[in-house]
């Protein structure tokens, strides 16, 4: 069976990873769909094995910290029973995102949730496929333009006219295929990228990694066409305002129905919040939860009146359901004492300044330089915790162009100012990092 790359480090939910409170297990959910009865089976493991928490990532996992360091054989046989873990040998690699509100409302072109079901039996179906990174991304964009900015390796847009393009990043053009052919499509160019990465001798665990030589390029589309029936090249799509994660809070009804985002402040739920939307959606909605990229949890299938109810009795439970808080739009990385790296409580100094600097920019605290986990498709103000104060700077929602600096070291008193100045900054439109990579990728050949 094909292994992993070679010190690709990502933990998962049977590779731990030893953190300074403990270990760590990271649980892929594809396009965050939980059922509900699955989601109570991870709050009870998070109680009896784990801190008590559960924490969302940035494409829209689940982590569970404070495990002890001989917790792998009873955290898989929980997860299996869960339903959590059907395929033990490529469950790092099950990482794709969709939009969390597709189907559940009137903005999108096509309902992609069902493509993500089909495309995750494709990947765990062959064994190939084992052979992706923890890092490779798929993502699923019903046409409203939130996953479509992530970034992903492989990135499947609807399109008005009823059809998906898939895209890669540097690559010019795009692939169109009918829905159904959309996880096709995605399989295949997954192991077009497993195909260029063996024959490069650098290591390569993204698109992007691929160095020019084994770069994938549009004569990678046309291949791609003549393996993905009913598939033609095409220009690439007009690629939609990047609108961000869904706003929190009851949507409108749809044919009678409302679903509810409810998102979680620093992307930590305690196991109480965890099982009241894991019961709302049992007793009230579709039976389903989806976690977002933006970590937050969407409930769909509510009644308006009961999504309405609902917001207000997990709003007193301390997570976001409305409009106005100055959570929205604030993330941070674990911070100490979590993470032996981080130079500071990141978490506790975001609590503290969040009041003084509401609005504007998302901000983002990071614990040292890694950034882990910070926002991605949208200009962002980057705290970065120095030891002496924390580094402040507007970054552009290109990661390959140039920060603009707010302040060097400062001090816990001094960065409600500098955070509210950087939030306010609107950065100019700068090209994409697709744009980047194929502009240097043009220049090597």
């Amino acid at each position: 069976m094909p292994t992993p790359a070679p010190g690709d480090a990502c933990p998962g939910a049977l590779r731990l990873h030893e953190a300074a409170d403990g270990h760590l297990a990271r649980i892929r959910i594809p396009g965050g769909l939980i059922p509900a009865e699955a989601a109570t089976a991870l709050a009870r493991t998070a109680e009896e094995l784990g801190d008590g928490n559960l924490d969302l990532t940035s494409r829209g996992n689940v982590q569970l910290r404070g495990l002890p360091a001989d917790a792998g054989t009873e955290l898989a046989a929980r997860l299996t029973e869960a339903g959590l873990l059907p395929a033990p040998s490529h469950e790092r690699m099950r990482n794709i995102v969709a939009s969390p509100l597709s189907g559940l409302d009137d903005t999108g072109h096509v309902d992609v949730t069902a493509l993500v079901t089909r495309l995750d039996a494709v990947l765990c179906a062959d064994p190939a496929t084992a052979a992706l990174s923890g890092r490779f991304l798929f993502g699923f964009d019903d046409g409203r333009g939130d996953t479509a900015a992530l970034d992903a390796d492989v990135t499947m847009l609807a399109t008005p006219d009823g059809d998906l393009a898939l895209t890669l990043p540097g690559v010019a053009g795009s692939l169109r295929v009918p829905p159904g052919q959309a996880p096709a499509a995605a399989h295949a160019a997954a192991l077009l990228f497993l195909d260029a990465a063996r024959a490069s001798t650098a290591r390569a665990w993204r698109v992007v990694e691929l160095p020019p030589a084994q770069a994938l390029s549009t004569a990678t589309l046309t291949e791609l066409a003549a393996r993905v029936p009913g598939a033609r090249t095409a220009p690439a799509p007009e690629t939609p305002a990047p609108s961000g994660g869904p706003r929190p809070g009851p949507t409108p009804p749809r044919e009678g129905r409302s679903a509810l985002h409810a998102l979680a402040p620093l992307g930590r739920l305690t196991t109480a919040q965890w099982r009241e939307l894991a019961d709302l959606a049992a007793a009230h909605g579709s039976g389903t939860l989806r976690a977002t990229p933006w970590r937050g949890i969407v409930v769909p299938g509510l009644t308006p009146a009961r999504a309405a109810q609902a917001a207000a009795d997990l709003a007193r439970a301390g997570l976001v359901t409305g409009a106005a808080s100055p959570w929205e739009g604030v993330g941070a990385c674990t911070g100490r004492p979590g993470c032996v790296k981080s130079l500071a409580d990141v978490r506790a100094d975001a609590r503290a300044a969040l009041d003084a600097a509401p609005g504007g920019l998302p901000v983002y605290w990071s614990g040292c330089e890694r950034r882990c986990g910070h926002p991605r498709g949208t200009a962002w103000v980057d705290a970065v915790a120095t030891g002496a104060g924390y580094d402040v700077a507007v970054r552009p929602a290109d990661p390959a162009a140039d920060p603009r600096p707010a302040g060097r070291n400062v001090p816990a008193a001094r960065l409600p100012v500098a955070l509210a100045a950087a939030r306010r900054f609107s950065p100019t439109t700068r090209p994409t990092r697709h744009d980047a990579v194929r502009k240097e990728r043009e220049q090597s050949v």
